[in-house]
């Protein structure tokens, strides 16, 4: 019932709030639109396109944004049609507006082989090329793109169709790497002031929205059904993300990065994420039309459609707030450092989550190092979580929190967080002895099965939990906390299903566990290896 009161009510206020919602949009893309004269509206008709969905409309719509451009700005409408696109080229102080009914499409590429046509080559490799993929290192070849821009915006409630884009995949067809081939809905590098409100999109390729090297951003009230990644927020300062509804059943569905693709590493930071709805769990396509059709997963731990940072991390992530969203069908919100960035000052709240594939937390730090030589591993570190809501969670993974030898997470705090997880774990999976594996991909799954029920805890400092509940479906026989090499363990309240295991603790100092209804107050400066 919520998803589709979410998008009936997403689609009311845009009725609701009118022309007070484009005059907020055009606000932030160079003035009101009331304030245009009116030939600052260029209509793409007048400019030839035909909107028929055969012909190839983006000399039109490109011929539309010169003129705007010349004109020192303006907004360029779709009227209700549907316009075949190869690339447009976006300019600063110009506006799109994507009228009700008004979809731009991606149009089909040129067959495989071909040297011409189709969309804006996607430029040289540069040196840095390998630290990040093929799509995070070009721009050009995109629906929608631009570059050093300031004061644009693109706003709805028409439709982006990106039905002609590679998904970025090295074995399917067409492949992004390949001339006139495009695998991004919206790219824009080095720009700032922009945005992005009350549009959709449909199949966005590799990228829904990538963002590099873009501040002072507004996102809001977008729908995005898509085949892999939803919104990428890279090398991005002053970024807010608010009601929006992201269905991404491949890949992630809203992602700060800090990669290296600018060629240089540059931290994501001051960003809002609020009031938003993530899943992986459906059909792309079956939200935007209403019929919520359940994916078929072999393995229904492939779903992705979470909310994370990570995995390209050169540059860091600090002053992030995560608050009131909702994760349907997805993994878990993940915190990852993993190429020597620095992770600081997070807060997350008012979270619910159900039937989480994965973790439903995951923080990590580690050592993969795809970067420059030279650099050290990162660090992550204050962090607060809290009012989380998990229900019907994997049993194979819980929470986790690990870094590496040598490099420990710090300075994490965890209050008033329910975590169900389904149980059933036997011995053999509370005797596991999962591998360190210092630079992995980072990833929930991969130190397998793990020997706790609702926390798994390595190579940490200065963890703090209060009003925290492990509940499981099913008996489990694994311990409710694991945790190794921990330095300052304080638990207030925890509660545990009773008959479980609470502790297996191994090189933990600094431990102490109080005002539990079923455990002991305990407290003690060093435990080399104790189960309880």
């Amino acid at each position: 019932m919520f998803r589709r009161d979410f998008l009936r009510r997403s689609s009311c206020g845009m009725l609701v709030a009118g022309l007070s919602s484009d005059l907020h949009a055009q606000s932030h893309a160079g003035g009101s639109r009331d304030a245009h004269r009116a030939d600052s509206v260029f209509d793409v008709r007048t400019y030839g396109a035909t909107g028929d969905g055969k012909t190839i409309d983006t000399p039109s719509v490109n011929k539309a944004i010169e003129a705007a451009a010349a004109a020192g700005g303006g907004t360029i409408f779709f009227p209700a049609g549907t316009y075949a696109c190869y690339t447009i080229r976006l300019k600063s102080h110009i506006s799109l507006h994507l009228d009700a009914g008004a979809t731009i499409l991606a149009a089909d590429v040129p067959k495989e082989g071909t040297t011409t046509g189709g969309y804006d080559p996607a430029g040289p490799p540069q040196p840095w090329e390998s630290y990040q993929d093929f799509g995070h290192n070009h721009w050009p070849n995109s629906l929608i793109w631009g570059e050093g821009l300031e004061d644009v915006s693109i706003f709805g409630p028409g439709l982006i169709r990106g039905k002609g884009l590679s998904r970025g995949e090295a074995n399917e067809f067409p492949r992004a790497e390949s001339p006139g081939v495009g695998n991004k809905a919206i790219a824009l590098k080095n720009s700032r002031n922009v945005t992005l409100r009350d549009f959709s999109i449909l199949m966005g390729g590799h990228f829904g929205i990538l963002l590099t090297g873009v501040d002072n951003v507004l996102i809001d009230g977008l729908k995005i059904d898509t085949n892999r990644d939803g919104i990428d927020i890279d090398c991005c300062r002053n970024v807010r993300v608010s009601n929006c509804a992201v269905n991404s059943p491949w890949d992630d569905a809203i992602c700060p990065k800090s990669s290296f693709a600018l060629g240089y590493a540059r931290a994501t930071e001051n960003v809002t994420i609020s009031d938003c709805y993530v899943t992986g769990g459906y059909e792309f396509g079956t939200m935007l039309d209403g019929t919520w059709k359940r994916h078929t997963y072999s393995d229904v731990r492939k779903a992705v459609g979470r909310i994370k940072c990570g995995t390209e991390s050169n540059g860091g992530f600090k002053n992030i707030t995560i608050t009131n969203c909702i994760f349907d069908t997805c993994r878990g919100l993940a915190l990852e450092t993993a190429d020597g960035a620095l992770i600081e000052d997070i807060t997350i709240s008012n979270l619910t989550m159900r039937n989480v594939v994965h973790s439903p937390l995951f923080l990590r730090l580690e050592s993969r190092m795809r970067g420059p030589a030279g650099v050290a591993p990162g660090v992550l570190r204050r962090v607060l979580i809290s009012n989380i809501s998990s229900s019907g969670a994997v049993a194979e993974y819980p929470s986790i929190i690990a870094g590496i030898p040598g490099n420990r997470i710090e300075d994490i705090k965890i209050s008033d967080v329910y975590l169900q997880q389904m149980g059933g774990g036997g011995s053999e999976w509370a005797s596991l002895q999962p591998p360190t594996l210092p630079a992995g991909y980072p990833e929930a799954s991969m130190f397998g099965t793990l020997p706790a029920s609702g926390f798994f805890l390595r190579h940490a400092k200065n963890l703090e939990f209060s009003n925290v509940e492990i509940a499981t479906v099913k008996a489990d026989a694994r311990p409710a906390v694991w945790a190794e090499d921990v330095e300052g363990l304080d638990l207030f309240r925890l509660r545990i299903p009773k008959g479980t295991a609470a502790f297996d603790l191994r090189n933990v100092r600094d431990f102490r566990s109080f005002g539990s209804a079923v455990l002991k107050d305990r407290s003690a400066e060093s435990i080399d290896h104790e189960q309880w």
